[in-house]
């Protein structure tokens, strides 16, 4: 008589003991990769079974790889600080949002983007206004006595840019990224991030204005708000008028590894783009992907090989879960007992909340129905961009004081985190609702 196999959950726990078992700064290898071939192992096997646990409890995986993060980072397990710190793991967690924003681009299309155009320019537009007033009057109401005069306006900041990759993720999971909402939350996303990097941009000028005892000039202002659109208008009406042509002429090559070799280096060429003109990269990421439409794989399909589409989704399966991992190992839930921040934090997470919501009563109805409720929860999620944010106030300082305490930087770190956690269950449930309805 055969022995029964072990059941599902015991596999589960036997695995993730022998993960936490492991050590990679005990890993004493001559090969400098082996290092990092260990950390990839715990990240991605870790990522892979929260996932599964995930989806078996009917929530998007990215939700599991976030939880994955928190747990293991607040465990005091030493191998979390390794993984938390890689060099290697953060590197390869950044190409993979990007791969993501690219794939994200490929799904959509200029024209549909700018169907919705007018919508997503006023949801943006609001999405970055409300949250950035309102953390700021919140704030300065909340914050003790001798905080910094810019910490108000920073935390406010801190709201205005929605994480995109977190939201573009859970619609891409749930295959809704060609419902008209998807087209809005991610046209909203990409332009509320161009305007909340100029936010950034704008404060920190500010900042450094005040640090060398002088006032900010008026032209410096508009040279940040003018490279950010000049970057956008010129990346995608090149990308629409060139990309064709060059694409249809490479086909000529016949190489296998032609289509995909064009398609990533355009989407690393414009993060490289984005960044040097001030912008996230991700901003660059989704710009090329939007650009690089169906059209682009015919010749290759034509010639039997697969289209880019196909080409790219193993890849950012691989990568795209190193960087919600990242974003749960940096989360260290200690800081929360910092004076002050649980209260600050609350304050924060309310105001994250309502004021995307108000956003998206700016959706227009003129070309067919859209849910505002859905816009609005897909607008939550504050990600990478509020700890980047967060980390530019921190490493700040104005007569020696930084402009965000520890306190504030605990209360933006429980802020993201609470938004990125509820964005996947609240999309989750809608989109059910609006499927049975």
């Amino acid at each position: 008589m055969g022995r029964k196999p072990l059941p599902l959950l015991p596999k589960i726990i036997l695995i993730v003991g022998l993960l936490l078992l492991a050590d990679p700064a005990a890993a004493a290898a001559h090969d400098p990769v082996a290092p990092v071939a260990l950390q990839l192992t715990l990240v991605l096997t870790g990522a892979l079974l929260a996932g599964f646990v995930a989806t078996r409890l009917k929530q998007p995986a990215v939700m599991g790889e976030l939880l994955f993060g928190v747990i293991v980072a607040n465990l005091g397990l030493g191998f979390a600080v390794e993984l938390r710190d890689s060099p290697a793991i953060d590197l390869l967690g950044r190409i993979g949002v990007l791969l993501l924003l690219f794939e994200v681009g490929l799904e959509s299309s200029v024209r549909q983007l700018l169907r919705v155009g007018l919508s997503a320019l006023l949801v943006a537009t609001i999405g970055v206004a409300t949250p950035l007033l309102l953390g700021w009057w919140v704030a300065a109401q909340l914050l003790p006595a001798g905080s910094s005069m810019f910490a108000p306006l920073f935390l406010g900041a801190t709201l205005t840019a929605t994480s995109v990759g977190i939201t573009a993720r859970v619609l891409q999971e749930l295959g809704a990224l060609d419902r008209p909402e998807s087209r809005v939350i991610l046209g909203a996303a990409v332009i509320d991030d161009v305007l909340g990097l100029m936010v950034l941009a704008v404060v920190a000028a500010l900042v450094g204005a005040a640090n060398a005892g002088e006032s900010l000039a008026v032209g410096p202002i508009v040279l940040i708000i003018a490279k950010g659109l000049a970057f956008l208008a010129v990346s995608l009406a090149l990308g629409v008028w060139a990309t064709p042509w060059f694409f249809r002429w490479a086909a000529r090559l016949r190489h296998p590894s032609t289509l995909l070799a064009l398609g990533m280096g355009l989407c690393f060429g414009l993060a490289w783009a984005a960044d040097a003109a001030g912008l996230a990269p991700l901003v660059g990421a989704f710009a090329a992907g939007l650009v690089l439409e169906r059209a682009h794989s015919e010749p290759y399909r034509a010639q039997g090989e697969r289209g880019l589409e196909e080409l790219v989704h193993p890849i950012a399966q691989l990568f795209v879960p190193l960087f919600f991992v990242q974003i749960g190992l940096r989360t260290d839930l200690r800081a929360l007992l910092q004076p002050g921040a649980l209260g600050l934090s609350a304050a924060l997470i309310a105001v994250a909340i309502v004021s995307k919501q108000a956003c998206s009563l700016m959706v227009l109805q003129s070309k067919g129905p859209v849910d505002r409720l859905l816009v609005g929860f897909g607008m939550i999620p504050r990600g990478e961009v509020g700890l980047i944010f967060a980390g530019v106030g921190a490493g700040l300082h104005v007569a020696g004081q930084p402009v965000l305490g520890a306190a504030e930087y605990a209360a933006v770190v429980a802020m993201v985190l609470a938004t990125t956690l509820l964005t996947p269950p609240l999309l989750q449930w809608r989109l059910r609702r609006l499927v049975r309805a």
